[in-house]
């Protein structure tokens, strides 16, 4: 790839950090593979796409099948074992020929997704309900002003629906990164002459009402954007993991027209149809504190000045994970009982249909194997010790469905997300009669939410302190560092009763507490 850094390693001299070409090549030409496929796992296995059985889940056709195999594939097929799939796969996803050449047939394969729910289950507890961000700012005008700059630009990126996408893509990878945007019509939001009115101002938080209204249609034009894992190559600084000195993404990118390959446009279909595949091109990006670079196909086709002065990038760990610039994916540790689970549900399944059926063997009567089975068939025969045998019937297996059961209470410790989280009581409801019995019940999802909420609170406060800073940078509303500061109120994931809630709220009043604290634990 033809990398020019040279516009990176010319602040050199005033104490920047150098990049190397060869470097950054060999991250997205070969680290970037194995970590692609690591993510793509993840996602995988909460996904479970299903294909059809004449194509492969992880890029290698196989057509095995027969009487007991449906017309399906799905990803979590990749940890069963080859008695039950009737293939093997290997570390990267591909399908070895092993089982194939050996004559292994595939089995009826049971699926059920047990990771997907839960992870959903988290999300809904952390960001099911709305959060509330409010400014520190210390004159009050001021604070509602940056309040509601923030709230625009959140509510431009999606709302609740942006920050739970956050929520599932760091319970997915381990970590979510969110680069901050903004198009060439976001700058220029005042004069340098109202610039410095509207600094001088700020100290008395007084600023003109058409300036602010400006501010809001201009503060629309920010884009958040959430980066998918795999996309991801950090450079991290040499001497402190913590710091970014460079955001490298590369990923493919889709365009609305064909490609222009002659020997493509020349392939056949799924269809029997010839015709053109969809044209896509290889982007690298490259951003720095100072400047960036957008490479396509090899080709540098952008480059600029970075105005803000640091890297518009927020990382959030999903959990906290010492030493390590990932976090705990709540996705990689269920996998290993989650295919158990599947192989245990498979076994259970083949020996149904093996035993619910009835068989017959027939001994002495000619051409058995040709006649229905059925009422009002008879046979015949001159043979006097001929006779047929009956054999079959659905039999109980008391210790696999206990070893199912424990599989399932095993995947309620390690991700902390109990069944009942999801709203399956299996009559345990006569131990709920008090908000104490069920927090103590949902212990688990409640301490792993807590945890939660620190991390990801840290990367919503940097991320609006980003948006502030990108807003004064440009002149769109000049603010200070020290506005900068957000404080969140995170919601009861819990069902609450409001008559409670305002009892509780009066009795706090009475003891002095100030009734602007009591109206933000309300809501309010």
């Amino acid at each position: 790839m033809a990398f020019d850094f040279s516009i990176f390693n010319s602040g050199r001299e005033q104490g920047g950090i150098g990049l190397d070409e060869r470097f950054v090549e060999w991250l997205v030409n070969e680290q970037s593979v194995d970590m692609i496929l690591h993510y793509e796992r993840l996602w995988g296995y909460y996904h479970n796409e299903m294909r059809d059985l004449g194509f492969s889940v992880m890029g290698v056709t196989s057509s095995q099948g027969n009487e007991s195999s449906r017309p399906y594939r799905q990803v979590q097929e990749y940890g069963l074992p080859s008695r039950i799939t009737g293939v093997s796969h290997s570390f990267y996803g591909g399908m070895l020929a092993g089982a194939e050449a050996s004559g292994i047939q595939r089995k009826e394969v049971v699926i059920e997704n047990d990771i997907a729910w839960r992870i959903d289950t988290l999300v809904d507890f952390l960001f099911g309900k709305p959060i509330s961000i409010t400014s520190k700012a210390a004159d009050a005008e001021r604070a509602r002003q940056i309040q509601q700059l923030l709230q625009t630009v959140f509510e431009a990126n999606g709302g609740m629906t942006f920050f739970q996408q956050l929520g599932l893509l760091g319970g997915i990878y381990g970590f979510v990164d969110v680069i901050l945007r903004w198009n060439e019509h976001f700058g220029g939001g005042v004069t340098a002459e109202e610039g410095k009115v509207g600094s001088s101002r700020a100290d008395s938080a007084k600023m003109k009402l058409r300036h602010f209204d400006e501010a809001l249609i201009k503060a629309k034009a920010i884009i958040l954007e959430a980066i998918e894992s795999s996309r991801s190559l950090p450079i991290l600084n040499t001497y402190d993991y913590r710091k970014i000195d460079y955001y490298i993404q590369h990923y493919w990118q889709q365009h609305n027209e064909l490609c222009e390959d002659e020997a493509a446009i020349a392939t056949v279909n799924r269809w029997g149809r010839r015709g053109g595949l969809q044209k896509e091109t290889h982007n690298v990006e490259v951003i720095s504190d100072r400047y960036w670079q957008r490479y396509e196909d090899e080709v540098l086709v952008e480059q600029g000045v970075n105005p803000l002065g640091v890297a518009p990038v927020v990382h959030i760990q999903n959990m906290p994970r010492a030493l390590h610039y990932e976090g705990q994916s709540d996705v990689e540790p269920l996998i290993p009982l989650q295919d158990e689970l599947n192989t245990r549900l498979s076994d259970r399944a083949n020996r149904i249909t093996f035993q619910s059926f009835k068989m017959y063997l027939g001994k002495g009567i000619d051409g058995f194997e040709d006649r229905a089975v059925g009422p009002g068939r008879m046979w015949s025969t001159e043979n006097p010790d001929a006779k047929i045998e009956e054999f079959g019937g659905d039999v109980g297996s008391p210790s696999e469905d206990e070893h199912i059961v424990h599989i399932r209470e095993a995947l309620d410790k390690a991700s902390g997300v109990a069944s009942i989280a999801a709203g399956i009581l299996k009559g345990r409801i006569g131990n709920l009669t008090s908000a104490v019995a069920l927090k103590m019940t949902l212990m688990g999802v409640l301490a792993k939410t807590e945890r939660k909420r620190r991390s990801y609170g840290a990367g919503i406060a940097e991320m609006c302190g980003l948006i502030l800073l990108a807003l004064d940078k440009t002149g769109v509303y000049p603010n200070k560092a020290e506005e900068r500061e957000i404080e969140i109120h995170w919601p009861s994931p819990l069902p609450e009763n409001l008559m409670e809630k305002l009892q509780e709220a009066t009795m706090k009043k009475e003891l002095g507490v100030p009734q602007e604290q009591i109206l933000k634990e309300l809501g309010y």
